[in-house]
């Protein structure tokens, strides 16, 4: 409601002759009437429903006014509110639309600093397959059954410039994705396209390839961006360009793992389209869906490779 109540109070103008009235006791505070609940209350506020006086203690919000508490109890729950706004995927719209991102690049960060304090901690973070190699057995790696190494190479970076590269693109591209998707569905499209990436690394790369980096989640977010901007009817032209020339570094230097750049780009199209595209009466099922079957896919190429090397 717009505009304030002022309920047993007299102003400077209503005193005139009358300067002895105590406050209240004018004709104006005289025909208010008292709370249903607490009569000994006046009150200008009524029930939208019932027309029933109430007071502060006894409002109950409403999308238009205020509601008494039996009218929103025989209306089986709190007074309806307005809808909150969603995003074009069905997230909702919050305050801080970068805050994910900006607990993503934390934590990468704080994993740089905790490897170039302790070396180490990249071998134990890495992706790799199966080390030493053939004939001998793996005493680590994926292979030997430390699946985390999935997740954990996602965060780990030796060089500056690798994670200086990762983390400004997970800040121009996640911010934006971010704010378009809600922080649940952004969060699904990074982790499932990190793990995609780690896993045809896994299942094509030499298994005692040592593989760390953001660079399959945030190819993800590539895929995810183009999508979006397709569904957006943008001009595609900027994100291609800039995707092309990410592709030629990624096959022209051979330190770049080519696998887990394409595995990121192919599930964050996949779960990006779904993001967007999903009809709106079964958005969700949609959505979440079609991240666990990649999440199978993925599950699948990581036990096939297993087999191998075991």
């Amino acid at each position: 409601m717009s505009g304030a109540v002022h309920v047993g109070t007299t102003t400077q103008g209503d005193l005139g002759d009358g300067m002895n009235q105590e406050a209240g006791s004018t004709p104006e505070a005289q025909n208010l009437p008292g709370c249903y609940r607490h009569p000994d209350r006046e009150t200008g506020i009524r029930c939208t429903r019932c027309e029933r006086p109430i007071c502060p203690e006894c409002m109950v919000s409403a999308s238009v006014g205020f509601h008494c508490p039996e009218c929103v109890r025989e209306g089986g729950g709190p007074a309806p509110t307005a809808a909150r706004p969603r995003t074009i995927a069905g997230g909702t719209v919050t305050a801080d639309p970068r805050l994910f991102t900006k607990i993503l690049i934390g934590i990468n960060v704080a994993v740089f600093i905790a490897i170039q304090a302790k070396d180490s901690l990249a071998t134990d973070l890495s992706l790799i397959a199966a080390w030493p190699p053939a004939p001998f057995a793996p005493t680590e790696g994926v292979a030997d059954g430390q699946y985390y190494r999935l997740v954990t190479s996602m965060f780990a970076h030796q060089e500056i410039w690798h994670i200086g590269f990762n983390m400004l693109s997970l800040w121009w591209l996640g911010g934006p994705l971010e704010a378009a998707l809600g922080r649940a569905r952004y969060l699904a499209v990074y982790f499932v396209s990190g793990l995609a990436g780690g896993a045809l690394a896994y299942l094509l790369a030499d298994p005692g390839t040592q593989t760390l980096g953001a660079s399959g989640a945030i190819f993800g977010l590539f895929g995810a961006t183009a999508v979006l901007m397709r569904r957006l009817n943008y001009d595609l032209r900027p994100i291609i360009a800039l995707l092309v020339i990410n592709l030629i570094f990624t096959f022209g230097w051979s330190s770049i793992s080519w696998q887990a750049h394409i595995g990121g780009l192919v599930a964050g199209v996949v779960t990006g389209y779904a993001m967007v595209h999903a009809p709106r009466e079964r958005r969700a099922l949609v959505q979440y869906g079609t991240c666990a079957l990649v999440l199978l896919v993925i599950v699948g190429m990581t036990l096939f490779r297993t087999a191998q090397l075991t």
